[in-house]
């Protein structure tokens, strides 16, 4: 009896909690004496209907602590409130609506210039004389029950004591007020153009809520696109066509309906532009750590559009198997490290705001395969069948784990898992397998242990496995299908030559490779000697082939091998060995290029060499012309004339210097001793070669100035291309002074020739006023640039 009168009560309470009417409105209608008399049946249990009753008063009174209605007529508010008016600055904005309850909702807005927001509700439904009137209002809404079918009138008064008094009015018929939204929550989400919006409405207007429609016009807008987007049902509706830089604003209503008379706007949406630019990896690395042998740090770094406005970044990892979980993770600095194992794994990276994800750059950790840092030996395969199979681990794990992971794979393909749990044994037959294993192909197989023994599925991707081993694996093996390739020689001599190749690719091999066969045979014309085979490991791609003859040609052959035989041979290739005796190609580019240098550097040195070694200036005690010169002071005159101090002149120029006055051709033979007299004294070296005379006085100071004015005479310069004579060597020889000297100038020369104690000098003179020609030199060095003085 006790649950009856309860339940009694609780539809009370929910009958005031849903259509929240006044306690006078129920008693009137008898509802609640309805409700208390049926538990008159419970007077043994009183105390639940006191319970009851103090629950029905405070739930009554909380729901109008702030205004409770009292009955009123239509004649008395129109007398008592007729001073108010309606005003734009006044109390304003007067909405009533009717939800899918007995619930009756109006709402306004105060004054322009109220400070004291207290207001009169009046709510009239003249058909049913009914009036309702709440004093002292101090909200800007409030709900009252009213009969559905009747037409209602509400009015607000604003600051009704006053003579400013402003009113505001509503006047409709509930069954066409039944409003549907606005909704509770909106999802917006922007990518590739489109706005995908997802709304949930209100629990009582869920299910009448057929479609809805989107509206929208770019940030700063006056105008709204036209036709507004209509949604295929209740939940979600996608709007494209959209820039996606532009700021959009958007507002949201439902579809009226029988069930939704009203659908009003919602309050509007502001939808930030798209994010378009993916970010961009700037560094992917990996470092062992050191007390987790098996697993390996990760760090990724990146960065994104400056100019894009992002509220954090989305990380998505899983692994490259598809094995659960694939995590997502949030991050707001542009970096982010992880404790991984060796198994491979895609990372995704997508800066995201409110509205919008931009695209995902993704990037793959590869599988590990550092046999090294694995367990050495630890684990091992053996092949059933094409759909079985079993791995063997040691028994240092028994101990630690129970839960593993084994994932295998064709190479380049993706791989296959499985998860298990297995306890106190270290071996695990894999069967029924998804995909059968192919012949001659290699599979890698790993085997990870995960710590966490509440599940062998992993919960997080971050450090939660480390890898235990890694090993290959073959269902069948096979001879290669391929030889190697691009087989040369380097280093060759007479005897030996290195050879070098290019490895047979891994998918060719079709097994483990075993090593290489090298066959080679001396090479003729008319075939080939027998052939010898030298095998060698697989790692190497170059071997040195030694004991070969000289100057013969090998034809060489390669070819791989596995456990299951020899594959193919390559195509042959002919080498040949170097002539006994040949140069070396080093030793020939060493001889060119000391050639080269000799001819490019050698004419310069020599030509210096020349300088330094060899005098400038020939001696003309040793020429042929001048053997019969026995007189030391003839012999060192003639020197004077020939040279003239060659190191000063040009010779380039001839200078023929014309006298007034000649003198006696007798007065040479006097002259001579006088200047052989002053060379003995050597105090001027000069003096010998600077000029030579013929006098036909007798005075000693005409000797004087005239070789004054010889001096100053020599500055009288000939054109040098003038003078049909040239003289290529450093000194003048008899026969070069019988070519410029005139025909009757050749007694000297004759007498020169003789025997000098039996000659006297005699000059001749055919050409008055001609006394000599020169010819200067300024060049110490070269042959043809002496001078050489002629005696006219």
């Amino acid at each position: 009896m006790a649950e009856d009168c309860w339940r009694e009560i609780t539809k009370s309470l929910v009958f005031l909690s849903v259509f929240q009417a006044d306690p006078g409105e129920m008693f009137g209608h008898g509802f609640l004496t309805f409700s208390l008399l049926k538990c008159s049946s419970c007077a043994s249990h009183s105390y639940y209907i006191t319970f009851g009753l103090i629950l029905v008063y405070y739930a009554t009174l909380s729901l109008h602590t702030e205004a409770a209605p009292e009955k009123c007529k239509s004649n008395s508010i129109s007398s008592k409130y007729g001073h108010c008016q309606l005003h734009p600055d006044g109390v304003h904005d007067l909405d009533c609506f009717k939800k899918h309850t007995s619930e009756f909702t109006c709402v306004w807005k105060p004054g322009k210039h109220t400070s004291k927001k207290m207001h009169t509700f009046v709510i009239q439904q003249i058909a049913k004389n009914r009036c309702n009137v709440y004093n002292n209002v101090t909200g800007l809404s409030l709900w009252s029950s009213i009969f559905s079918k009747y037409n209602v009138t509400v009015q607000v008064f604003e600051n009704t004591e006053s003579k400013n008094c402003t009113k505001a009015v509503f006047e409709g018929c509930p069954m066409n007020l039944e409003r549907c939204g606005p909704p509770n929550n909106v999802t917006i989400r922007r990518h590739s153009g489109k706005l995908d919006m997802n709304v949930i409405w209100p629990q009582y207007d869920e299910k009448y809520v057929k479609s809805y429609s989107v509206r929208y016009k770019a940030l700063g807008s006056l105008q709204w696109n036209e036709p507004a987007v209509e949604s295929q049902n209740g939940t979600a509706c996608r709007v494209e066509n959209l820039n996606s830089s532009v700021v959009y604003i958007v507002q949201i209503h439902c579809v009226i309906n029988n069930r939704c008379t009203q659908c009003p706007w919602s309050e509007p949406f502001i939808v930030p532009s798209e994010l378009m630019s993916q970010p961009v990896i700037i560094d992917l690395s990996e470092t062992d750590i050191a007390d987790k042998r098996g697993s390996r740090l990760i760090s990724i770094t990146w960065k994104s559009s400056t100019k894009e406005l992002h509220d954090g970044y989305i990380v998505t990892i899983g692994k490259e198997s598809g094995e659960d979980p694939h995590e997502r993770m949030y991050t707001t600095q542009p970096q982010i490290m992880l404790i991984l194992s060796y198994s491979a794994y895609r990372v995704n990276i997508s800066s995201f705001s409110n509205t919008s994800i931009s695209p995902a750059v993704s990037r793959t950790i590869p599988q590990r395969e550092d046999v090294q840092s694995l367990e050495d030996g630890g684990l091992r395969v053996k092949v059933h069948n094409k759909m079985s199979f079993t791995i063997y681990w040691n028994n240092d794990l028994i101990k630690k784990y129970v839960c593993y992971s084994a994932e295998w794979r064709e190479e380049r393909n993706k791989a296959a898992y499985v998860s298990f749990y297995l306890k106190g044994s270290k071996n695990k037959t894999f069967s029924s397998l998804a995909e059968p294993l192919k012949p001659h192909k290699r599979y890698t197989i790993s085997l990870h242990v995960r710590p966490n023994k509440d599940t062998c599925n992993m919960k997080h991707i971050n450090n939660s496995e480390r890898t235990y081993g890694s090993t290959q694996f073959y269902l069948t093996e096979g001879p290669p299908v391929s030889a190697p390739a691009n087989i040369s020689s380097y280093n060759v001599t007479q005897n030996s030559m290195v050879l070098q190749w290019s490895p047979i690719p891994e998918e060719d091999t079709r097994g483990f490779l075993l090593g290489y066969t090298i066959h080679y045979a001396e090479y003729y014309h008319m075939g080939t000697d027998t052939e010898k085979n030298i095998t060698v490991d697989p790692e190497l791609d170059s071997y040195k082939l030694e004991d070969l003859k000289s100057s013969t040609a090998y034809q060489v052959q390669m070819s791989g091998f596995t456990s299951a035989g020899a594959g193919v041979r390559s195509a042959s290739s002919i080498f040949k060995t170097h002539h006994e005796g040949s140069f070396h190609l080093s030793g020939i580019i060493t001889v060119s290029a000391v050639m080269v240098i000799l001819l490019l550097c050698g004419p310069p040195i020599i030509k210096r060499a020349k300088v330094v070694l060899w005098p400038s200036i020939p001696n003309p005690g040793i020429s042929n012309a001048m053997q019969k010169i026995n007189r030391p002071c003839e012999l060192e005159l003639l020197e004077a004339i020939n040279t003239l101090k060659v190191e000063e002149w040009d010779t380039k120029s001839l200078h023929i210097v014309e006298k007034e006055a000649v003198p006696p051709a007798n007065i040479l033979p006097s002259i001579l001793p006088l200047l052989c007299g002053l060379d003995n004294e050597r105090d001027s070296p000069e003096m010998t070669s600077n000029w030579i005379q013929r006098e036909t006085g007798d005075a000693a100071g005409d000797l004087s100035s005239d070789i004054t004015t010889d001096r100053q005479l020599e500055t009288q310069q000939t054109d040098r291309q003038s003078f049909p004579f040239a003289f290529p060597s450093g000194y003048t020889t008899m026969e070069m002074l019988q070519q410029v000297m005139p025909q009757g100038s050749t007694a000297v020369i004759q007498d020169m020739e003789s025997e000098p104690e039996d000659t006297d000098f005699t000059v001749l003179n055919p050409r008055p006023g001609l006394d000599y020609v020169r010819q200067f030199s300024t060049s110490p060095v070269s042959d043809s640039d002496h001078l050489s003085t002629i005696l006219l």
